[in-house]
């Protein structure tokens, strides 16, 4: 449907990047009331730097940061740029799932996925914290999606394995990298959120993700590491690796995959 002419196609591709980068601002939000203990029902945005009540006109995503030169309105103060960041990237993935996948309930069922992912990514750059509930919402919409697919107990039970599979290898060389290293190799939240990965890709295509968002992480690792100073240098947010891994398997895994399988 969505590419009977070229006039449907800019439509639905307009709408989803203006829907995608909404949504992409109220991650970020979520993101980091999660993490910093402000209740993520109520209350009205506000600037974190002097606390004033953002209005309508502070909020259009983009146009606002962009308007305003990155400072708030009220007190002066630069803004992240990563509020900026969080509105375009989602933008970017939803047009991109969108022209994958068309118009269908696996479009919608990527969209929420990679909303839950996005909001991870944005709380783990915050503060390094990947939390549960975000973990719960994907976990949640994909028992929907299983029920909605027709076949529920092979749908079940491919989400487990591809799940559970990945997740505890990982976690096993997790472990064997913290006695080798005496640290923390990789965090809880970051097994949790391969695990919510393969519920939705099956475990080739989930591995297919792992690996990607090792070499993604090994990359994003250095660049960090060369802007921090001190015991900050050596914290790698692993969240927004997996979510970028993630989104390249969502659009180009299955066929990575074929063409591997077509070399035997």
């Amino acid at each position: 449907m969505l590419y009977l002419t070229p006039f449907i196609t800019i439509y639905f591709c307009s709408l989803a990047a203006v829907l995608g980068a909404c949504m992409g601002s109220f991650l970020n939000c979520t993101a980091w009331r999660a993490v910093h203990g402000e209740s993520v029902l109520k209350g009205r945005s506000h600037c974190d730097k002097c606390g004033h009540v953002l209005g309508a006109k502070d909020l259009v995503p983009v146009f606002s940061y962009l308007v305003l030169k990155g400072k708030c309105r009220y007190c002066g103060e630069k803004m992240s740029q990563g509020f900026l960041w969080s509105e375009i990237v989602s933008a970017v993935v939803f047009v991109s799932l969108l022209l994958r996948y068309d118009i269908s309930l696996q479009t919608l069922e990527f969209l929420l996925l990679a909303s839950v992912l996005l909001a991870s990514a944005f709380a783990d750059l915050e503060e390094y914290i990947i939390p549960d509930r975000f973990i719960v919402a994907g976990i949640v919409f994909r028992v929907i999606f299983i029920f909605l697919s027709g076949d529920v107990l092979h749908e079940a039970l491919r989400s487990l394995i591809g799940g559970a599979s990945v997740a505890a290898a990982l976690l096993a060389v997790s472990l064997l990298l913290e006695k080798i290293l005496k640290r923390d190799a990789m965090g809880g939240g970051d097994i949790k959120l391969i695990f919510l990965t393969g519920l939705y890709f099956g475990w080739q295509r989930n591995l297919f993700c792992l690996i990607l968002a090792c070499f993604a992480g090994i990359l994003f690792g250095l660049v960090s590491m060369s802007r921090k100073e001190g015991e900050d240098a050596k914290l790698i947010p692993w969240g927004p690796s997996i979510a970028f891994a993630a989104w390249m398997t969502a659009l180009f895994g299955q066929n990575v995959l074929e063409w591997y399988m077509s070399l035997f």
